[in-house]
């Protein structure tokens, strides 16, 4: 014993720290590798978990990218559908206005000319007292040359005339549409600036001129205001049979 205690007293004091100092490390650098062990495999056990979970992750959003594109597309296809629809229902509300412009089923306002027709006042021989009456063939004569001179719209006393307006003689009176006129008659017609030049110009409206109104003295009077306004048709309208017209078969461009 006193042989140990003599070499243990023998060594240096510097051995001694240095081997406490690396027996220190050594206990330091065993309880690191011991402590880093389970984080490496902890590590190592979440990481296929986490991985997994951001490739469902992204498909799924892959799979709302294509949702999204196909609704896109379809948002598209029906803008472009309905804007064709638009147009459609435009063209239609247009050919229906024309057609209740040509049925005179709205009031108009423009250029035109107004027409007063009056009975003669010269004495009527006997038995010929009509020919001095404007009466409904007169009227209707009137009318024609209207449409022909390039009128658009006509009235008679405030009645819109339409293309199946009648004009009868009821006494001294006459019967137009639904309604009994009695005279004088103003007729008014919408139409180009140049519609009385156009009327002039007509051999009806000159032979009926000479006739009526050189023979038998009635009396016209015209007039050219700034705005003609043209009441609507105020009766009802009955279809009792129509049909499909091709363009080519009513002569239309």
């Amino acid at each position: 014993m006193s042989i140990l205690t003599a070499r243990l007293r023998a060594i240096p004091t510097w051995q001694v720290t240095l081997g406490l100092a690396l027996l220190g490390l050594g206990f330091l650098i065993a309880a690191q590798l011991a402590a880093e062990g389970p984080r490496v495999r902890y590590t190592t056990q979440e990481r296929s978990p986490l991985v997994e979970t951001a490739l469902e992750l992204q498909a799924q959003q892959d799979d709302l990218k294509a949702q999204i594109s196909e609704l896109r597309a379809q948002v598209q296809a029906l803008e472009e559908q309905g804007q064709g629809t638009t147009t459609l229902v435009r063209e239609l509300n247009d050919q229906l206005a024309q057609a209740r412009i040509a049925a005179g089923l709205i009031p108009l306002t423009g250029t035109g000319l107004v027409l007063r027709l009056e009975d003669s006042d010269r004495p009527a021989s006997d038995g010929m007292e009509s020919d001095y009456l404007v009466t409904a063939r007169d009227i209707r004569t009137v009318l024609a040359e209207l449409w022909l001179a390039g009128a658009e719209a006509i009235s008679v006393n405030g009645e819109r005339v339409t293309t199946t307006t009648g004009v009868l003689d009821i006494g001294h009176s006459i019967l137009l549409n639904s309604a009994y006129l009695a005279p004088p008659y103003q007729v008014a017609a919408l139409g180009p600036d140049d519609l009385l030049g156009q009327l002039g110009v007509s051999r009806g409206w000159t032979e009926f001129i000479d006739t009526r109104v050189g023979t038998f003295g009635l009396r016209i009077s015209y007039a050219e205001p700034e705005v003609v306004d043209m009441p609507e048709f105020a009766g009802s309208i009955v279809l009792n049979r129509s049909r499909a017209v091709s363009p080519s078969a009513s002569g239309a461009p």
